[in-house]
């Protein structure tokens, strides 16, 4: 029970922190900001669950084909990626009409946009990878719950501020954090 709530813990601190100013919280905050907030949160509570069911379901496969050794090392590389990639990203915002992107439901428009915006993100892959090393289920739960937390922290910023948010710190927090989980994931490998 220990193992399972250590995962759950591991995957939302690492999700969360990964997510904290990314793309899909951004399209939380504006859309939130111009639409009634619940379609969104839910929109992107559905792309977000449906992402994550895929994610664990292909590195859970992944580590049944692979031996361990290689699968440590492969999630290691992965993090050291992501570590120093969210080490040197710029707080740089995109700035497209996301109104112009909008179909006929909120809900819809919000699901399909982060459903393909998402769709083999860091965030996706990183779960991927933690499924084939820790308890599926439980990465599953921690995923999902910072997944929905971040989301309804975007949709509550967006109705209630919508400016422009530390992002630089927060990218650069979730890098020192990955880089701990790749030398977590090194010690497996040697």
């Amino acid at each position: 029970m220990l193992e399972i709530l250590s995962s759950i813990g591991t995957t939302i601190g690492l999700v969360f922190l990964a997510e904290i100013g990314d793309k899909s919280q951004l399209v939380c905050m504006t859309l939130a900001a111009r639409y009634r907030h619940w379609p969104v949160f839910l929109g992107a509570a559905a792309a977000f669950l449906v992402l994550n069911t895929l994610a664990v379901v292909f590195g859970a496969s992944v580590a049944h084909w692979i031996p361990d050794r290689i699968v440590a090392g492969i999630v290691s590389i992965m993090f050291i990626i992501f570590g120093i990639k969210s080490l040197t990203t710029k707080d740089e915002e995109e700035s497209e009409d996301i109104a112009g992107k909008l179909a006929h439901s909120i809900f819809i428009s919000t699901f399909t946009m982060l459903f393909i915006a998402e769709m083999g993100d860091k965030t996706q892959i990183a779960v991927a990878g933690l499924s084939s090393t820790l308890d599926p289920i439980a990465v599953w739960v921690g995923a999902s719950l910072a997944l929905l937390f971040t989301s309804a922290m975007g949709v509550w910023l967006g109705t209630k501020f919508l400016k422009q948010l530390p992002l630089q710190k927060m990218h650069q927090l979730s890098g020192i954090f990955f880089l701990a989980i790749a030398a977590f994931a090194l010690t497996k490998v040697f």
